[in-house]
């Protein structure tokens, strides 16, 4: 009987893909650009995280010894694993919730206002001379703007090494990070905060909505779950992928590893060592870490959603 009904299913699904063929072909050239640039990439990374492969010779499968390394040998993966969590606990929830902020209050402006302060906050994720400025606004000459500021106070009496300095790298990176937040995560947000109707909110108010924060919490935000839960996983995704920012102000590697991120670690490895099974083993961590703290933030935002 249950070969039977197997057998049944299967036709039924083979009637049905079939019936809809035209939809797969149109679905087949991205889904054989996933594959081939995604799915087959990722296997092969996993694959070789348990081998020993330099590029120049074949690889060698060793098991569990770079897993078991990275966690046990490795204190500067230990030090980019703290950092990097430090870094995605703060700029991550922190910038989510900046980016729905601005977005819900330009939703208050004219078309005209809401085009010119998107730009505003948008530009900064794109604009090559981010770290420069932030660069001149933290120098470790008497000039920078930072120590300038303090000396005048009388805060301080020589400047500060900001970037060469482990104490303040951290921090720094995190503000910088913060500051560059409204990337694509906040454009969703702004394409969510607009697509809401009008009409939701006049209804909220015969029913007995009364301020904006009502609003927020018993419209704005379940009609927006979709938009999101879109903004939540390219925050995650830019969260754990940033590289920039520690690299550029605080140089590679930082002083003692204080701006180091387990991305920075994985070039390290990738392009500097050429030891690309220990990198493929570091990609994998940094995976399992993306995919856990996403889907516990998805199920999150689908609750809040329903």
């Amino acid at each position: 009987m249950n070969n039977k009904t197997f057998k049944e299913r299967f036709r039924y699904q083979c009637r049905l893909a079939w019936n809809n063929r035209s939809g797969y072909v149109l679905m087949a050239p991205f889904m054989i650009i996933f594959f081939a640039f995604t799915v087959i990439p990722v296997l092969m990374t996993i694959a070789l995280s348990f081998t020993e492969y330099n590029i120049l010779q074949a690889p060698v499968f060793v098991g569990w010894k770079n897993y078991r390394d990275l966690f046990v040998n490795d204190a500067e993966f230990l030090i980019a694993l703290r950092n990097t969590v430090v870094f995605a606990l703060i700029t991550g929830p922190v910038g989510y919730f900046l980016s729905f902020f601005a977005a819900w209050i330009i939703n208050e402006f004219r078309p005209i206002i809401r085009g010119i302060l998107t730009f505003i906050f948008y530009v900064p994720t794109i604009s090559g001379t981010v770290y420069t400025i932030w660069s001149i606004i933290f120098s470790s000459d008497m000039y920078g703007y930072a120590n300038s500021f303090l000396m005048r106070l009388g805060i301080i009496d020589n400047p500060i090494e900001w970037f060469s300095t482990d104490v303040y790298i951290l921090p720094l990176i995190i503000i910088v990070q913060l500051w560059m937040s409204m990337g694509s995560g906040f454009l969703v947000m702004r394409a969510g905060t607009a697509s809401v109707d009008q009409q939701y909110y006049e209804a909220a108010a015969i029913d007995g909505v009364r301020n904006r924060f009502q609003e927020v919490i018993y419209i704005t935000v379940p009609m927006m779950a979709p938009h999101l839960i879109t903004a939540a996983v390219l925050q995650i995704t830019g969260m754990f992928s940033n590289v920039g920012a520690s690299i550029a102000l605080a140089g590679f590697p930082s002083t003692n590893y204080a701006g180091h991120l387990i991305m920075t670690h994985l070039m390290d490895y990738n392009a500097y060592r050429v030891e690309r099974g220990y990198a493929s083993a570091i990609s994998v961590v940094l995976f399992i870490l993306m995919v856990t703290i996403n889907a516990i933030s998805v199920r999150g935002l689908r609750k809040v959603g329903k």
